[in-house]
């Protein structure tokens, strides 16, 4: 997975942490969003890795969770290691 690099050292991601814990609370399997949602396994696998997804995607799981996007995902900083060079 390619991360990208912010200017301050760190490196951006956006991680679907949440997304399970709502889908958990909510009653939703990953089965059901496949069977009864229509979602592919790709998409399922790109949230799994967190991975990009379409703001259609995120605005199609709100719908089905009742739920806010900050239910969804959480953008995170992580700092890179330091090099003991």
């Amino acid at each position: 997975m390619m991360k990208k690099t912010c200017e301050k050292g760190g490196i951006e991601m956006i991680v679907y942490d949440r997304l399970w814990a709502t889908m958990k609370e909510r009653g939703v399997s990953q089965y059901r969003l496949m069977r009864t949602y229509q979602f592919s396994a790709g998409q399922l696998s790109r949230l799994r890795k967190n991975q990009n997804i379409s703001t259609y995607t995120i605005n199609t799981l709100c719908k089905i969770l009742h739920c806010r996007v900050e239910d969804i995902l959480e953008y995170v900083e992580e700092e890179e290691p330091e090099d003991d060079a």
